[in-house]
């Protein structure tokens, strides 16, 4: 019984490992800019609230270039969060356009 468990469990596993969707290569950049850089503060899973940023999926390149490099928002923008924790990164410039792939 613990066998037949055990593999089932394991075939579930490379059948859900098989769906996982596969990134464009801007997207993949953008994966490995947000894993660095980002996901400390938000959560490893941009869909979801971290322990000190909110979650950021689907956030545009405008929103990020304001917040990321100027550590601003775009006008009329209401943040998730009040808080002014952030500081900006103008280091990224050149990963937005991959990062809001990414988040997208």
């Amino acid at each position: 019984m613990i066998r037949r468990t055990l593999l089932g469990l394991v075939v579930a596993g490379i059948v859900a490992g098989g769906c996982q969707q596969q990134l464009s290569p801007q997207a993949e950049k953008g994966r490995q800019v947000y894993m660095s850089q980002c996901s400390a503060c938000h959560n490893a899973n941009p869909a979801l609230p971290g322990a000190v940023g909110p979650e950021v999926k689907g956030s545009s390149e405008a929103l990020l270039e304001a917040r990321v490099l100027k550590g601003t928002y775009q006008p009329g923008y209401q943040p998730k969060r009040p808080t002014k924790v952030m500081q900006p990164m103008p280091q990224m410039a050149g990963d937005l356009t991959a990062l809001a792939e990414y988040l997208r």
